[in-house]
């Protein structure tokens, strides 16, 4: 996330929950001939095309991007893959992790992909960890499909003034652990410490807040945005200042299945081309985040 919502952070704590379906109506794309269809799925590995499954890694509490709605997958992550997987002929399965895991289940063949409002960084294409600039894996590659800003988010009427990073500076902030916003805070210079509470799920950073423990939840822009409007049927939370340092999320592929990589990059561009795509965006109420068409390892 650059995370990287009902809230469902209980669901992340609970563990991997296999988790099947489509996000409602996101997969009715323009007609399309036998031969564009033949030619995308082509493009998938045999091991795919024989299971007509994509297995995904995402933590879905986290709306709009991904959550639980009556027991399936909704949201944009979902709706996006659902539209995917009409192009290519396949299924994806959503697997229900935790954030700050998913990357190593990958490394470690559990998932084909991971899609989970995840931050393309030329750290994570390295697998690289931020904090200690170790080497912690092989890396993934990415195939970016939206843009989004991390964002602050504060109680209603905004009482301690809040704007910038720099406001932060010697205040109690929560965010989600293993997030880019995470690195993102780290690397506020303050001359009085900000103190960064840590949690699992951002539902726990908004039930901070909403208790006053913390000045404010720093996350990506969509789920801010989104907690802001829902969360006590928008009387809650508001967002702070602007949205800080835009970036790419990716859907993140290993780097040694570059046929999976290819295939998804093709799909995701015919998903823009014959309108879906901005259907899915539009659903959500992010269009601001589009891409006008699909790109490998575009974040820094």
């Amino acid at each position: 996330m650059t995370r990287r919502l009902a809230v469902l952070g209980a669901l992340a704590a609970a563990g991997a929950l296999v988790l099947t379906g489509c996000g409602g109506g996101s997969d009715k794309s323009a007609p399309r001939t036998d031969t564009e269809r033949e030619a995308l799925h082509d493009m998938l590995p045999d091991a795919v095309k024989k299971s007509g499954v994509i297995t995904v890694g995402s933590e879905m509490a986290y709306p709009p991007m991904e959550f639980v709605r009556n027991g399936k997958p909704a949201g944009i992550d979902p709706d996006l893959a659902a539209a995917l997987g009409n192009e290519l002929g396949v299924r994806f399965q959503f697997d229900n992790g935790t954030f700050d895991t998913l990357l190593g289940a990958q490394q470690s063949k559990r998932y084909d992909v991971v899609m989970s409002a995840l931050s393309d960084t030329s750290d994570r294409q390295e697998g690289i960890e931020p904090a200690s600039g170790m080497r912690t894996g092989e890396g993934v590659d990415f195939v970016d499909y939206l843009v989004s800003g991390s964002s602050i988010l504060v109680r209603k009427g905004n009482p301690d003034h809040i704007e910038t990073l720099a406001n932060l500076c010697g205040k109690n902030v929560a965010v989600q652990s293993g997030s880019t916003t995470y690195d993102l805070l780290q690397g506020q210079a303050c001359d009085d410490p900000m103190k960064i509470e840590t949690v699992a799920s951002y539902s726990d950073a908004q039930d901070h807040l909403k208790a006053g423990d913390v000045a404010a939840a720093v996350a990506d822009f969509p789920v801010s945005a989104y907690a802001a409007k829902t969360s006590g049927g928008g009387e809650d939370f508001e967002l702070a200042g602007e949205q800080i340092d835009p970036g790419p999320y990716g859907i993140a592929v290993l780097k040694s299945n570059t046929e999976l990589r290819d295939a998804l990059r093709a799909a995701l561009n015919a998903t823009i081309q014959n309108g879906t795509y901005e259907k899915v965006l539009t659903k959500w109420n992010v269009t601001d985040g589009a891409m006008s068409e699909g790109a490998i390892n575009g974040g820094s």
